[in-house]
């Protein structure tokens, strides 16, 4: 494998996870809080010995995993481009921390010129509004996808999900009347922003992008939910997960990604992986391993 590209590494400050300069921009990442998802469900169709004893090797608990969830933010010149807005109040008690830990930090969301979103999972929308159905960013343009758009919008979309997600859909579906009037749509391929490409990362959910911030020769993938456990992602990238509405599409997604992190030399934030999120990809053995900064 080529020598890694040596990028700015991510530094502590007191109110944000962490900072990265890139080009003339930094990009920062904030927790909203964590989940709480039951192993078994998460991976159901994964031989239950190999999964525990691959999790074992790695210092993970074998019943439940508690991802991260981190909000990434590029500022870069008249910009302040927020990717993905937390769950807000109303999805879980362990989440909608990003707005305290923006007001630490002195980001006021007003400021917000853009919100680009990778899809349309509550963890992800649904901060977009607050207890009254008001805008948080209320000056913000929004961006999404325009086949992650279609599919939430769909009339049918409710009968089509299992009895367990419908309320992903009356959610998203809601925040979707809210930012109707200022959202822009966009395809895989497409300069979203200035110097930010989105990258076609669907199975998770139908739409789901990816965006690769490019800057003095340096790049930084947010990469939403395409990739999501420190561990199984990488070592495991063809293992099918509950969580991808196609496993089997997600899991090509995963391994198609994970090898173009790699030859790009690229940075890589993942919204789920361990708070900052941040790291590098680097190959081992047959498949791969994330190395967190």
């Amino acid at each position: 494998m080529a020598a890694a590209l040596a990028l700015p590494e991510f530094v502590r400050s007191s109110h944000s996870s962490g900072r990265l300069e890139i080009g003339d921009g930094e990009i920062l990442t904030f927790t909203d809080g964590t989940l709480t998802l039951p192993v078994a469900a998460t991976f159901p169709d994964v031989a239950k010995q190999e999964l525990d004893e691959l999790l074992a090797a790695n210092g993970m608990a074998a019943d439940m995993l508690t991802p991260d969830c981190n909000v990434t933010i590029l500022r870069r010149g008249d910009k302040l481009v927020i990717f993905d807005v937390g769950a807000g109040s109303n999805f879980l008690s362990t989440t909608g921390k990003l707005l305290e830990n923006l007001a630490a930090a002195d980001i006021d969301p007003a400021d917000v010129t853009d919100v680009v979103l990778t899809h349309a999972h509550p963890d992800h929308l649904w901060g977009v509004t607050d207890d009254f159905d008001e805008l948080v960013f209320s000056n913000a343009s929004y961006h999404i996808g325009q086949v992650e758009w279609d599919f939430w919008s769909s009339s049918d979309a409710l009968s089509a999900m299992p009895e367990d997600r419908q309320t992903f859909v009356v959610g998203a579906q809601n925040r979707f009347e809210a930012i109707g009037d200022r959202i822009a749509f966009m395809k895989p391929g497409d300069e979203v922003l200035p110097g930010v490409e989105a990258v076609d990362t669907a199975g998770h959910t139908p739409g789901h992008l990816s965006f690769l911030i490019h800057g003095a020769g340096e790049k930084v993938l947010v990469a939403g939910d395409a990739i999501s456990n420190a561990v199984v992602s990488f070592a495991r990238p063809d293992w099918p997960t509950a969580s991808d509405q196609d496993p089997q599409l997600g899991a090509k997604t995963r391994s198609i990604l994970l090898d173009r992190l790699v030859g790009e030399e690229a940075r890589l934030i993942g919204y789920h992986l361990p708070h900052p999120g941040a790291g590098r990809v680097e190959r081992k053995d047959s498949a791969y391993r994330f190395v967190p900064v």
